[in-house]
């Protein structure tokens, strides 16, 4: 079999918001309940703080195993490229062939976004209606088109190491949503009076803390996701209800905590568990109003597979329509 490579334009016209939010709920579901069997990624270090990561995963009810293949570059938003960039090699599991190759760009600029939202949606208060988003790059803009699907939002913020690119969101967002979306100075100002705060940023030390944070809050924290990289700090991270996306990596790539408890603010212990479980319902997530919730995402390979299988079988029916 020689398999037709999917493009990102494919991807884009097949995978839809909503769609790729119920398929996460799906893979973050699945991986807490072991319905889903993947490695941690091995990581290959390349120059300064590029990697080239290998993220295999076998979905059994989906009957499909896969592999993403893809260069990370955290940089390279100063170049204006993409920081990731690969391949989702899909295998069927009845007799091993090669299903598909699918473009990983375009589905981890979806799926990670649509992550956060499933995780928002079982985390956040239900009234949660004013969002900050801090990062103004391609994942600023896919998590406030994700979010927006899980909670009605009344007002967004936006904060960047780049006040120009910070500014250009606002505009062009606030055009493309209709929302009322304000650029900041700083992400203290962004963050303060938020209920749902994503952090997307490439960031190597903390920029959101305690203090930046109201009661009740909802983050998703999903720029760092090396061992020696953060967006959260120390005392944040002590604060919240910690849940991650599958724990076997969390324990060994999430700088966020990591890094705290290196530094003694947590114990080893502070991850309540995945949110898969929590959706499961074999997991408390938020307890009161007045909890802080965290969402630690690393991005996982089951979620690259279930949603290029989900584009394979879809360009498959449209071919067959045609």
């Amino acid at each position: 079999m020689n398999p037709n490579f999917i493009d990102g334009a494919a991807v884009e016209r097949i995978l839809d918001m909503p769609t790729c939010i119920r398929l996460m709920r799906q893979a973050l579901s699945a991986l807490a309940s072991g319905e889903a069997n993947q490695m941690v990624r091995p990581v290959l270090p390349l120059t300064g703080r590029n990697v080239l990561g290998m993220m295999p995963a076998f979905d059994s009810g989906g009957g499909v195993a896969g592999v993403k293949v893809l260069s990370v570059f955290p940089d390279n938003w100063q170049r204006g490229i993409p920081s990731h960039q690969g391949v989702i090699i899909l295998f069927e599991t009845d007799g091993g062939a090669i299903k598909a190759i699918v473009d990983a760009e375009s589905i981890t600029g979806i799926r990670t976004a649509a992550a956060s939202a499933a995780a928002t949606d079982a985390l956040a208060r239900r009234d949660a209606s004013r969002l900050a988003i801090l990062g103004a790059g391609l994942q600023g803009e896919q998590h406030l088109r994700a979010i927006s699907r899980v909670r009605e939002l009344d007002s967004v913020t936006v904060w960047d190491l780049d006040p120009v690119r910070a500014a250009n969101y606002a505009e062009a967002m606030g055009r493309e949503t209709g929302l009322d979306i304000s650029a900041c100075s700083s992400a203290h100002e962004a963050s303060r009076d938020a209920d749902i705060i994503c952090t997307v940023t490439p960031a190597v030390e903390p920029i959101l803390f305690a203090a930046d944070v109201k009661p009740g809050a909802h983050i998703n924290a999903v720029g760092a996701c090396t061992p020696n990289a953060r967006e959260i700090g120390s005392d944040l991270m002590a604060l919240g209800r910690l849940f991650v996306d599958w724990k076997p990596a969390a324990v060994k790539e999430a700088g966020d905590y990591l890094l705290a408890v290196a530094d003694g603010t947590i114990g080893a212990d502070h991850i309540l568990g995945e949110v898969g479980s929590v959706m499961n319902g074999n997991l408390d997530g938020r307890t009161g109003e007045s909890d802080v919730t965290i969402f630690e995402a690393l991005g996982q390979a089951t979620q690259d597979v279930i949603a290029a299988n989900h584009v394979a079988n879809g360009l498959k029916l449209q071919e067959g329509a045609a």
